[in-house]
């Protein structure tokens, strides 16, 4: 079960080793584009490459939903960025039960968007949890954890890619270890709980006066979707690809265009100086800075947010 392309890897990996696949679950397809026409999920369109049945209900967990899954009478079932909150019958159908590959380090980070806020928060570290699936959001025993450290400058593209990647490695070690032998599950911690909530449209804005760390963590986290923005002449500018260029320093004029180079563009925060290496103005795609600048020339001494 799973939608997304971050669901693709562990969905390939299994095929490549030969696991009988008795279905694919995935959402309904939906508009999408300008056009509104209708688009199937990444999951799909993978699954019907491999001739492998798919399944899109509407709500999985309905009652007729749930017979037929029933009467497939899977050993297992294995849920990847699905989408939807399955009920506590859905669950209890296969032999083995239903698991979970969730992006984090559970119990942190539980919910809807735990990479861009790994990175929104300057985590140095994430990773992957494969838990045994309970009714609750993300609140399952944990049977397999792996750590995986947060680079200089990543972006939450970046590191969802990774992540993609190492969720096929370990789906399968941690299958056949339960093919294997008991696998122990480890009650997790609610008191250690986080949440990461689904990203919002007041989570977008740049804020230029806090320090210059904490607004390139909020540009990180935030590329390639749904983008950071900042005001230019009164339009909404989305801004990628940041760095740190001065931890320290400060200036009265947070927002200010200090510098304009072939392939950074220098900002000066409440505390420090932020780099920008990529822009986007709207109805124009992603170009940058050294694109963007012959296109569109910023003087230095503008104040961005305005």
């Amino acid at each position: 079960m799973g939608t997304p392309e971050f669901a693709l890897p562990a969905l390939k990996a299994l095929i490549a080793h030969d696991y009988e696949i008795l279905a694919v679950v995935t959402q309904p397809d939906r508009p999408k584009g300008r056009g509104r026409k209708l688009a199937v999920s990444p999951v799909k369109e993978l699954a019907l490459t491999h001739h492998i049945d798919v399944l899109q209900p509407e709500k999985a967990s309905n009652d007729p939903f749930c017979a037929h899954i029933q009467n497939m009478g899977p050993d297992l079932i294995i849920v990847v960025a699905f989408g939807q909150i399955l009920s506590k019958e859905f669950l209890r159908i296969p032999k083995w039960g239903a698991v979970n590959i969730h992006a984090s380090l559970l119990p942190k980070y539980r919910g809807a968007a735990p990479i861009q806020r790994a990175i929104l928060n300057n985590e140095s570290r994430t990773g992957l949890t494969i838990m045994h699936m309970d009714e609750g959001m993300d609140t399952g025993p944990i049977i397999y954890q792996t750590e995986l450290l947060i680079l200089k400058d990543e972006t939450a593209g970046q590191l969802h890619d990774r992540l993609a990647l190492l969720a096929g490695e370990v789906i399968i070690k941690s299958l056949a270890d339960m093919a294997d032998k008991p696998v122990k599950e480890i009650p997790q911690d609610d008191s250690a709980a986080t949440y990461a909530s689904k990203i919002q449209k007041k989570d977008t804005r740049v804020d230029w006066t806090p320090p210059a760390s904490e607004i390139s963590c909020r540009i990180r986290a935030l590329d390639p979707s749904p983008g950071a923005y900042t005001l230019l002449d009164g339009k909404e500018v989305k801004l990628f690809a940041s760095t740190v260029i001065e931890e320290n320093g400060t200036n009265d004029v947070p927002g200010r265009v200090l510098e304009c180079k072939e392939d950074e563009i220098h900002v000066q925060s409440g505390r420090g100086i932020v780099g920008i290496r990529a822009i986007q103005v709207p109805g124009k795609k992603r170009l940058m800075v050294s694109d963007f600048l012959r296109g569109f020339p910023l003087s230095e001494g503008t104040v961005l947010g305005k």
